[in-house]
């Protein structure tokens, strides 16, 4: 009997979930984009290892972040976004290989 009362329950949760993935709507299609790609970023942030690193403490997290946005609005920033980005595709990379 709780079985089947579970099952009745879950129906319409399922419908629901299934309606919410396919909305096409504009507002929602541009919320779910920015849900992924907020996702995606700090999914980057754990594979860099700072959560470990910086024993998941969200102000230093934070605060690199901040710093990395101070020093791309001076006067070496393209110099910065060069190591930056050669050493995140160096990281890819390797990562890539390891699987």
């Amino acid at each position: 009997m709780r079985h089947r009362l579970r099952q009745l329950t879950a129906a319409p949760h399922r419908l629901e979930g299934q309606r919410a993935r396919n909305d096409t709507r504009a507002w929602v299609v541009k919320r779910r984009e920015r849900t992924r790609q907020l996702i995606e970023l700090g999914g980057l942030v754990a594979e860099a290892g700072l959560v470990e690193l910086t024993d998941d403490d969200r102000a230093v997290l934070f605060g690199l972040m901040v710093e990395a946005a101070v020093t791309l609005r001076g006067d070496d920033s393209e110099h910065a976004l060069t190591l930056w980005r050669r050493r995140g595709r160096r990281a890819f990379a390797d990562n890539d290989a390891e699987l």
